[in-house]
């Protein structure tokens, strides 16, 4: 099967080339140097170059919380524009088999806690968070559209929401598109190559957030190329930590002794958004997460 990636050079798209190159899978993996995916001509282009088959929609316009705030309306149209673009035209194209990859931010900000940890069918029980309202919507619309095209046209169209993810592969020289973790040990490793003692986090530290490592999330991603899914899921682990506690966790792992400080002025984020895995452990019931304490040291030692 071709497989055309859309993010091809980001963060999750190289541990999913890494991932396929050991399938008998042909990746197509394309990035914004490649097409402009706002363009629908573009979209087009990209769709009669590359032939694919299938279709791992990983592609978006990405950032931190305070990115999301100051430039809503952008994170709103370029991805509503990628999105509705790829799904479109890979649909024209005649692709049965494509996986939308969102996020859990596009779950509802605040619920009763009794809903949580989140199941995908609370999706529109109410709008996702002020602190990354157009990125939100814009995944959460994308994943309408898949959805509409898999029951109207029995298409094995899929959107998969992974929690927080960290690798390797992020972006570490730019905080604002960096993701919580990286840019914590990135952080961390400032701290000690500065000789300070006192690592600066923002918010107060209480949200409570899931990670994994994106090579997890790619695993399921090429295992699910050979599945009928006909259905979206979650994507996460079985551990949800406040963030104050994802920084202790870092300095004890990584054995290193620093003072956390936090800066309330600045914005927590989302407060809760932990997910439910048990559509995952339905799927893919013997899959095995990368403990937070490996993947910290394979992150700090690439920095």
């Amino acid at each position: 099967m071709r497989v055309l990636v859309t993010g091809g050079s980001g963060m999750l798209g190289q541990h999913i080339k890494e991932r396929l190159s050991y399938t008998d899978h042909t990746g197509i993996f394309v990035s914004s140097s490649d097409y402009d995916l706002t363009s629908q001509s573009q979209v087009r282009k990209m769709f009669k170059e590359t032939t694919p088959n299938a279709v791992v929609h990983a592609a978006a316009r990405v950032g931190g919380i305070q990115d999301n705030i100051d430039n809503p309306i952008a994170f709103l149209e370029d991805n509503t524009l990628i999105n509705t673009n790829v799904v479109r035209e890979a649909y024209k194209n005649g692709i049965k088999k494509l996986i939308g990859i969102s996020s859990t931010c596009v779950y509802p900000d605040t619920l009763p806690k009794e809903y949580y940890p989140l199941k995908e069918e609370y999706l529109h029980l109410g709008p996702p968070t002020p602190t990354n309202f157009g990125y939100g919507m814009s995944k959460r619309t994308m994943g309408t559209h898949i959805e509409l095209y898999r029951k109207k046209h029995k298409l094995d169209f899929s959107t998969i929401f992974p929690c927080n993810l960290y690798s390797e592969y992020d972006n570490f020289h730019d905080e604002k598109k960096s993701h919580f973790m990286t840019a914590l040990l990135k952080k961390i490793k400032n701290c000690v190559d500065s000789g300070s003692n006192k690592l600066q986090l923002f918010g107060t530290g209480k949200p409570l957030r899931q990670f994994i490592h994106a090579n997890d999330l790619a695993n399921i991603i090429v295992e699910s190329l050979d599945k009928k899914l006909m259905s979206d899921f979650n994507v996460a682990g079985d551990d949800t930590y406040s963030i104050k506690e994802m920084a202790e966790i870092a300095l004890m792992t990584l054995n290193i002794d620093l003072q956390i400080n936090f800066d309330s002025t600045k914005p927590d984020g989302q407060i809760r958004k932990d997910v439910s895995n048990e559509k995952l452990r339905e799927l893919f019931p013997n899959f095995i997460f990368t403990t937070l304490e490996e993947g910290i040291k394979s992150v700090y030692a690439k920095m």
